[in-house]
């Protein structure tokens, strides 16, 4: 195998490198709560992350499967500090708030974090 650098110039981004972190927590919650929750998150939990400095963009998303909405919340960053600043000094771990626990069905104890490489 041959390693071949490309410049990011051919594929013309905006930037190259590590341009920001992708940080995706998911929860599942029974469907008779489910839109309940979802104003829980865009009332109280949408103002705590956009609080805080360095948060990009942030996607908050629902599915309904069955008897349960799986609930996936998609934020990207600036950098790893700026994730500490909301989530603690151990960002791969899902922040949660007390009311969490009337909707949840578990909470899972870790996030997915992936750095963003590429942007058009």
């Amino acid at each position: 195998m041959h390693n071949v650098h490309i410049s990011c110039n051919v594929y013309k981004v905006k930037r190259c490198g590590i341009l920001a972190i992708m940080r995706l927590w998911h929860g599942r919650v029974p469907i008779e709560k489910a839109d309940d929750y979802e104003r829980f998150l865009i009332e109280r939990v949408v103002p705590d992350y956009s609080s805080v400095d360095g948060l990009l963009k942030l996607y908050f998303t629902r599915k309904d499967e069955g008897k349960v909405a799986h609930f996936l919340l998609v934020t990207i960053w600036d950098s790893m500090e700026s994730i500490k600043k909301f989530a603690g000094d151990e960002p791969e771990l899902a922040k949660y708030y007390p009311e969490d626990d009337e909707f949840l069905l578990e909470k899972e104890k870790y996030v997915q974090m992936y750095q963003v490489f590429y942007e058009k």
